[in-house]
């Protein structure tokens, strides 16, 4: 007879707080969304403050949690530092961070607006590192909360169109895989989240690009929800068994299939 593996009891986070960027729309809404489902107080991050108060208002309503919203274009320098002293002006200690905010841009690196291409590198890279930074001593000190910063499959190869935002990906999860294991011990559980293309409002100015079969944002925060129920999570996980599938191949096929492969979806 064959035994089933028992599923690891939901971990619950009841009186602890979790902050989430990018919190307006797609994966951070539904991020704020179970973690409320699950107890946790929530800090909604985002430039659209009539949609996170949307947001807040439907979340505080259903779950009965506390729910606290600033708004703040967060590509801006020192947005931060800016972010954290709120927070320590309004008496917030956070438990728990999710690093959602992030955009892409699609078309030739030479054919794309250099400051576009900082402003995305600034919030995709900057900002996630200074926030994380500024916040992983309190989130070491709690030791019961998470650290979830969001990648992509595109972190796992070159992506001709889309070179930049690949590039960024890559960088958030080396990062990110790096300080899981600095973390060991601490209680604190870190994880990269890499979702493939999902039904979020990612590719509404983009849809020349092929995207193939995509994920709900539900389907995508489950998967890093389960993945942080167990007792020691791994450093990093990609949503979707045909993307986890995707990138281990992209990973290890010769660089120049892989290029014209990316570069044929891309045009």
């Amino acid at each position: 007879m064959q035994l089933r593996r028992k599923s690891p009891e939901p971990v619950q986070y009841g009186g602890t707080t979790v902050l989430i960027t990018g919190a307006s729309s797609g994966l951070g809404e539904t991020f704020a969304e179970q973690f409320a489902g699950r107890g946790a107080n929530v800090v909604l991050v985002a430039r659209r403050e009539d949609r996170l108060r949307e947001v807040a208002d439907r979340i505080r309503d259903t779950y009965a949690v506390k729910t606290t919203v600033i708004p703040q274009d967060l590509s801006e320098a020192g947005a931060a530092a800016r972010l954290v002293e709120t927070l320590s002006e309004q008496g917030i200690q956070v438990d728990s961070l999710i690093n959602n905010a992030g955009f892409g841009l699609f078309g030739d690196f030479l054919d794309t607006e250099p400051d576009r291409i900082s402003q995305m590198l600034d919030l995709n890279i900057r900002f996630l590192t200074d926030l994380t930074r500024l916040l992983l001593p309190r989130l070491q000190e709690t030791g019961e909360g998470v650290l979830v910063n969001i990648a992509s499959t595109a972190a796992y190869q070159p992506m001709p169109g889309m070179a930049a935002y690949a590039a960024s990906k890559s960088y958030v999860l080396s990062l990110t895989e790096a300080l899981s294991h600095e973390m060991r011990g601490s209680g604190l559980r870190v994880l990269t989240l890499s979702p493939g293309p999902t039904e979020t409002e990612f590719f509404n100015d983009n849809s020349t690009f092929s995207v193939g079969t995509t994920q709900t944002s539900g389907e995508v925060v489950s998967r890093a929800i389960k993945e942080l129920d167990r007792p020691n999570p791994r450093p990093s996980v990609v949503s979707g068994f045909r993307n986890a599938a995707g990138s281990i191949v992209a990973s290890r096929a010769p660089k120049r299939l892989v290029l014209n492969a990316v570069g044929r979806m891309s045009r």
